[in-house]
């Protein structure tokens, strides 16, 4: 990283570190410990690495370190999807992942990432604070996870080699990576891309081969994976808003005594709000970096976005022709829930 990413990256992860963590245990008596290992994709000197060392020493002082906790950073327990697969499998306590991945085996969340669904920031914290959580708790347990408390990706952008993305005819034909994700392999279809599922850690190397013309993802993920340094245009489309989550195996979980239980959920849901305002603060230095670095960066106006929108609609019609009843029934409370929020 060049000195002013690590310089702004540093700044926000001593943000969420001096929130601190006082231990209300810390003169209990010893008990067993009990080892909580968490995979996460988030690279090291990130502020989701911040948030993820802060939410480790918050729960071990609140338990009296009778919970260790073991972080394992940049993929080192494998791709997200894999993660998530352990973690429903037992393999691994935990994981911390993207919603488009977790959706492999919550396939509820695919609803959350449908192209254009949300305006803004506003309407995303909402929607998941307000309407999501108590299905999403349910949901999680009926395939083997417990949920544990929201993060972030933030808004995914385009980054291409041809040219900016003004409009679904500039995609037409263009090998774009796509997250592994059926709702986003069905947008990248519909603009008519030549779209290709590739695995979060096989990325930088298909840009730099030329495998791909592009991606798209978050500014900070795709700052911190260098995969920014292999386009030539960033087009700040905000066309999928990607929450992320902390999702623990439900037989690990549910074996703990309930104290500890109410502190893995407790300590991490006191950090979503602030893990969100430190993501998101930086984002104009994150485009100042970009642009430093001779990449051309591009805003869709209003009509633009009004004329995306619009050519993304069939994705929410094979949505709700291609899922399952309980995935439309969170698509019909996410719409409807947006329609109070924008009123």
């Amino acid at each position: 990283m060049i000195r002013s990413f690590a310089f702004t990256l540093g700044a926000a992860c001593l943000a969420l570190l001096s929130l601190g963590a006082t231990s209300d245990h810390a003169n209990a008596a010893p008990e067993e410990k009990v080892v909580l290992k968490i995979g996460t994709m988030a690279p090291a000197g990130t502020p989701w690495s911040a948030l993820m060392d802060n939410f480790k020493k918050r729960v071990e002082a609140q338990t009296g370190k009778r919970i260790e906790v073991k972080v394992y950073l940049g993929g080192k327990a494998g791709d997200e999807n894999e993660m998530v697969k352990k973690t429903g499998r037992g393999h691994l306590q935990a994981v911390a992942a993207s919603t488009g991945a977790l959706a492999s085996l919550v396939p509820e969340l695919h609803a959350v990432e449908l192209p254009f669904l949300f305006r803004s920031f506003g309407e995303a914290d909402f929607i998941l604070d307000t309407v999501l959580t108590a299905p999403m708790e349910k949901a999680f347990r009926d395939r083997g996870l417990v949920f544990g408390f929201w993060s972030e990706n933030g808004f995914r952008h385009f980054g291409t080699n041809f040219g900016p993305v003004r409009s679904p005819a500039d995609l037409a034909g263009k090998k774009m990576r796509s997250q592994e994700s059926p709702v986003h392999l069905e947008m990248w279809s519909v603009f008519k891309a030549a779209a290709q599922a590739i695995p979060t850690t096989e990325v930088l190397t298909a840009l730099q081969t030329g495998a791909v013309d592009g991606f798209d993802q978050g500014l900070l993920f795709a700052i911190a994976a260098n995969w920014h340094k292999s386009v030539k245009y960033i087009t700040l489309s905000a066309h999928i808003y990607q929450p992320a989550a902390v999702a623990f195996n439900k037989e690990w979980f549910d074996k703990l005594p309930p104290d500890l239980q109410k502190v893995l959920q407790d300590e991490g849901r006191a950090l979503t709000e602030t893990g969100r305002k430190l993501i998101r603060k930086i984002n104009p230095d994150l485009i100042g970096l970009i642009e430093k670095q001779g990449i051309q960066v591009v805003k869709l106006d209003a009509a633009q976005r009004t004329a995306f929108e619009a050519a993304s609609l069939p994705v929410r019609a094979w949505y709700r022709k291609s899922q399952g009843p309980s995935s439309i029934k969170i698509l019909d409370a996410i719409e409807a829930g947006l329609k109070g929020f924008r009123k």
